[in-house]
């Protein structure tokens, strides 16, 4: 971000509105009119510009959206046009098939879940080991961002979401047959490592295709397969694990992967807007290496955290995250004990709350957050990344934790019966959709030409959370209680909201500092 600080610094001697000049050292585009006339008028300008003392302009951060001027749509921007490549059909084709995608690896993740007691016996270990098997899972999604990410940025979105839709089929297969416990976890850590990159590139192609403005409505509804599969996943395992076993779960994950992979190379093209391999042609191939390395290296990923605001989306996206697995994977332990039940499809039945929940909060989740951004947009009179954040604080902040202090101590107190935890778990998942698309495209919004790996980032710190409330909440419930337990997910949610809320005020003033 650094290489971009003549174009996002947030408070700046003012200027008027102008086209962003070309950027080439490693953007994902650059404007298509780049006439030397044109360039010099730019100068001229800029030169102006540099002697005139008043502050009055907030730019946002991403490099072709800074200077908003006068459009027929007063939410467009300059160089928006290149957003229109593709006609709305088309775009919400590929926001279907990426949804499908996206539902995919989540749902492997927690599809199993109900299954927990027949793949043990099937393999003679325990409850721990399996639920290390779940935190292996989330382990291995939280590293695929770091290695697919970069390759992204630099090699374009189609094939990395190919290659990915057919190894996630394969490996798929593998752990539907796998003979062993050990076959088991390396077919299983395959396919997370995989699978992930639907969410990563799925989510930087929503940002390839969308404006700023219209980002927070598309994500909204990618988003519907990630948080719909890990809820709906036990509910469809345990109807399979009651007539059936355990390994044909994992069969009609293959069927679903093997489709999606034909939707993935028919339906989806190219959307990055600048290749970084396209500045390799006619270089050394020593220097070609040099610069490959640089832009494919994993640390790339890890470095953008020195942003507060990054590193603090990334933490606000890990309480939602913890919330959602610490919430879903001890379901079968905890509830079939206190409400008496004994089959995995009625356990599984709890699952349908959260998921339907999610459902609905697709509908009005994304289309709040692009509100709250318009509504800036008219107050200020132009857009700042930060204030999409502000769409999220009350559902991140109020909502969710009361809802899991509720659920927690329903169920610790046994009080409320079933009817009471499958209410505040579907608003659950409502209250979540109003999140998750806020932190999720302020990534997209914050550095539009580095955007698969900002988004890489986010999804390295969430999923280590996700391994982390998948391993230890069982154990944790079963030494606390699950009243303390949701209580102390509760306390990090609020201070995960905090956190957003100071980044909505002050974020943009930190990116101007780590760039000076």
């Amino acid at each position: 971000m650094a290489e971009e600080k003549h174009v996002h610094h947030v408070l700046e001697p003012a200027e008027d509105p102008l086209p962003v000049p070309v950027l080439r050292d490693d953007g994902t585009r650059e404007p298509e009119e780049t006439h030397e006339k044109q360039a010099a008028s730019y100068a001229a300008e800029e030169d102006l510009e540099d002697q005139r003392p008043t502050l009055h302009h907030v730019r946002s951060h991403i490099s072709t959206h800074d200077a908003p001027g006068i459009h027929q749509n007063e939410h467009h921007e300059h160089g928006d046009e290149i957003y229109d490549r593709f006609s709305p059909r088309r775009k919400i084709a590929m926001v279907c098939v990426l949804s499908f995608c996206s539902f995919l690896a989540p749902i492997s993740s927690t599809s199993i879940l109900a299954a927990a007691p027949e793949v043990v016996a099937t393999f003679n270990t325990t409850g721990a080991i399996f639920n290390i098997s779940n935190a292996m899972y989330m382990i291995f999604m939280g590293l695929s961002p770091l290695f697919w990410g970069p390759i992204a940025q630099t090699y374009g979105r189609k094939w990395p979401l190919v290659i990915a839709a057919v190894t996630f089929t394969a490996f798929s297969a593998g752990s539907a047959a796998a003979p062993t416990l050990p076959a088991y976890f390396v077919f299983r850590m395959l396919t997370a490592f995989q699978g992930t990159t639907f969410l990563s590139v799925g989510a930087t192609v929503i940002g390839d295709i969308y404006r700023p403005v219209e980002r927070g409505t598309a994500y909204g509804w990618f988003l519907s397969g990630t948080l719909i599969g890990p809820a709906m996943g036990p509910f469809v395992g345990g109807i399979i694990v009651t007539y059936t076993s355990w390994r044909d779960i994992f069969w009609l994950q293959t069927a679903l992967a093997a489709a999606s992979s034909m939707a993935v190379v028919f339906l989806v093209p190219e959307t990055i807007h600048h290749a970084r391999k396209a500045e390799l042609a006619g270089l050394p191939r020593k220097e070609q290496a040099r610069k490959l390395w640089s832009w494919i290296n994993p640390w790339r990923v890890i470095v953008l955290f020195r942003y507060p605001n990054l590193l603090i989306a990334g933490v606000a996206s890990s309480s939602l995250v913890w919330n959602m697995y610490s919430l879903l994977t001890p379901i079968r332990y905890v509830l079939n004990p206190r409400f008496g039940l004994s089959t995995p499809l009625q356990s599984g039945l709890f699952y349908v709350a959260p998921g339907c929940g999610y459902l609905v909060g697709t509908f009005f989740g994304g289309r709040w957050a692009d509100h709250v951004v318009k509504k800036y947009i008219k107050k200020r009179g132009h857009r700042v990344p930060e204030d999409r954040l502000r769409s999220c604080i009350v559902a991140m902040g109020v909502v969710l934790p009361a809802c899991m202090i509720i659920y927690g101590w329903s169920i610790e107190k046994e009080v409320g019966g079933i009817p009471l935890p499958v209410i505040v778990m579907f608003i659950q998942g409502v209250a979540q959709l109003f999140c998750f698309p806020s932190l999720n495209t302020y990534c997209l919004d914050v550095s539009q030409k580095r955007s698969s790996e900002v988004v890489a980032g986010n999804y390295v710190i969430r999923y280590v959370f996700a391994a982390a409330g998948s391993a230890v909440c069982l154990p944790v419930i079963e030494r606390i209680g699950v009243g303390w337990f949701s209580t102390i997910s509760a306390a990090f949610l609020v201070a995960a909201a905090v956190a957003t809320w100071f980044t909505a005020e002050y974020g943009g003033t930190w990116r101007e500092a780590i760039d000076k």
